[in-house]
């Protein structure tokens, strides 16, 4: 045998790169499901150049609820709270933004009381004021379950709307309050028109990628949540309650504090509708709001992060479309005309949907993999 045969026998053979390893960027980016998140957040980023104003502020809505419904997928979905009474930390945090970022003023005959602190303060302030309000729910919330928790989050919303319409000072009454526009990084998000790069924005295009930046966080980090160690123990008290206990899991604790992040998003939630609204409205806070919600994350997917978005975007677009369509979709007509209102049509609609799924798609329109599933 030749010397230059021997050298190539004895040259190691070339190895394949090696692939990333679990769990970091390069392996994530190879998920179809990334893919989609990033092809998702990019549509969103470029559709206020194509929109009018309607679907604008169809979009804006969404967005806010889906930041509620990631919340209240983080307690019901995750954990297996049931709770009835979100509209109530929504009211908080929209009214508690309208109080702490509003002056002193009279509306409509009320007096109405307000701090005038800095806008962005106030929303931040806000968020947290609904965090209290879960924390000082929580010891209730941690030793309830079932219908028993629901019903006692119910109550919420009776004494809610009881102080909504009574405590007008604060709220205006019936007629609610106006919502001091938000103002950051030197950005006032009203009306007056923003120039980039010859592009004018008016209120509803910087209230969109304000919205969109909160939606993106809020969605990355209940995703890092639930794919952590305290996502674990939630889905293990939401399976097997004693048997976590048992593990060392504290049972109370989590379930507490898991009740704060989820009223930490309503709140969230109720800064960003209150802003788009721009007048807060009692009457919106009720039982009906809180039904949508759980409405959502049944359609979407009890557990899932995309399925609270995908819910939120059915139940809060629906009524809208049908609004925009009224005149040329049967059975349906403008509002006041006296047919079946586009309200009414929606919650037909997604009560439809919501039975649909519960019978044929038990884990709803996008239904998290299971660990032990193969990829």
């Amino acid at each position: 045998m030749s010397e230059t045969t021997t050298e190539a026998a004895a040259a190691p053979l070339p190895t394949a790169a090696a692939p990333p390893a679990p769990g970091t960027f390069g392996e994530r980016l190879r998920r179809p499901r990334s893919w989609l998140w990033l092809a998702g957040s990019v549509l969103l980023m470029v559709l206020p150049f194509y929109l009018d104003r309607f679907w604008l502020q169809a979009g804006l809505f969404a967005m806010a609820a889906a930041i509620g419904a990631i919340g209240l997928n983080l307690l019901t979905g995750s954990t297996g709270q049931l709770s009835m009474g979100h509209a109530f930390f929504l009211a908080v945090g929209a009214y508690g933004y309208c109080v702490l970022a509003g002056e002193s003023s009279t509306e409509n005959g009320h007096t109405l009381s307000g701090l005038g602190l800095p806008s962005w303060l106030a929303a931040v302030l806000a968020v947290l004021l609904a965090g209290a309000a879960g924390g000082l729910f929580s010891p209730i919330a941690s030793r309830l379950r079932g219908a028993y928790l629901g019903i006692a989050t119910l109550a919420l919303i009776f004494i809610g709307q009881h102080l909504l319409f009574n405590a007008s000072s604060l709220t205006g009454g019936f007629n609610g309050r106006s919502v001091p526009p938000l103002s950051l990084f030197g950005i006032t998000f009203d009306d007056t028109e923003l120039v980039v790069a010859a592009v004018p924005f008016h209120s509803s295009e910087k209230l969109w990628y304000l919205a969109l930046a909160a939606l993106l966080a809020s969605a990355l980090f209940a995703r890092g949540v639930l794919r952590s160690r305290p996502g674990r123990a939630l889905n293990a008290i939401r399976d097997h309650r004693i048997a976590a206990g048992v593990m060392g899991v504290p049972v109370a604790r989590y379930r507490a504090g898991v009740f704060v992040l989820s009223s930490m998003y309503a709140g969230l939630a109720g800064v960003l509708l209150a802003l788009v609204f721009q007048r807060t409205v009692p009457e919106y806070f009720g039982m009906v709001l809180s039904l949508e919600y759980l409405a959502m994350i049944v359609i979407g997917g009890l557990g899932s992060v995309a399925g609270a978005v995908v819910g939120a975007a059915f139940v809060s677009l629906l009524p809208q479309v049908l609004t925009h369509y009224s005149d040329s979709l049967p059975l349906v007509s403008a509002p006041g005309t006296g047919g079946l209102a586009p309200g009414e049509a929606s919650r037909y609609l997604y009560g439809a949907a919501v039975v649909a799924v519960v019978l044929f798609l038990p884990g709803g329109l996008t239904r998290p993999k299971n660990p032990g599933e193969k990829k």
